[in-house]
């Protein structure tokens, strides 16, 4: 079955950046995404459903780990929409190559890999583990734009 049919059959709200707009302009000057070759490289995308950010916080302070997971899943998304909104399809995937994870958290808090997971799950329930399961990092941190608790930027290798 492919990424788009899976999508759908999954009921996955995937939003459409090319009817709404990518939101990263809400926080400053950038482009969604650049494509150099088969690697195409987003912007930075957060837990957040038109404008609203569906998860305010700190992990450790008011957020739990299955609260950051569904913010880090949400977030990814989002992802989806921005791979869409750049080459049209997620059928275009080769694979995720790395994404890069940030979880604002207090200075204890330990479980950031755990808070990652729920994008790395969504991207091998939609790609398969094969293209769906990348390199990731995730660094804790005191604070992001909007007061989101999960930023994540993609790297993706696509069809050419």
């Amino acid at each position: 079955m492919t990424p788009e049919r899976l999508a759908i059959e999954m009921g996955l709200d995937i939003p459409d950046f090319d009817a709404m707009g990518y939101y990263g302009a809400d926080y400053g000057t950038m482009k969604p995404w650049h494509r150099v070759g088969s690697l195409l490289f987003l912007s930075g995308h957060v837990a957040q459903v038109g404008t609203e950010i569906t998860h305010k916080g700190r992990l450790g302070d008011g957020l739990s780990t299955e609260d950051g997971y569904q913010a880090a899943r949400r977030t990814g998304l989002n992802v989806l929409g921005g791979i869409r909104q750049a080459v049209g399809s997620l059928d275009k995937v080769r694979g995720i190559v790395r994404t890069l994870n940030f979880v604002v958290c207090t200075p204890d808090y330990e479980d950031v890999h755990k808070v990652s997971s729920g994008l790395s799950d969504l991207f091998v329930e939609v790609f398969g583990r094969e293209r769906g399961l990348g390199g990731r990092a995730t660094i804790g941190v005191m604070a992001l734009a909007g007061g989101v608790c999960f930023e994540t930027w993609a790297t993706v290798e696509v069809e050419d």
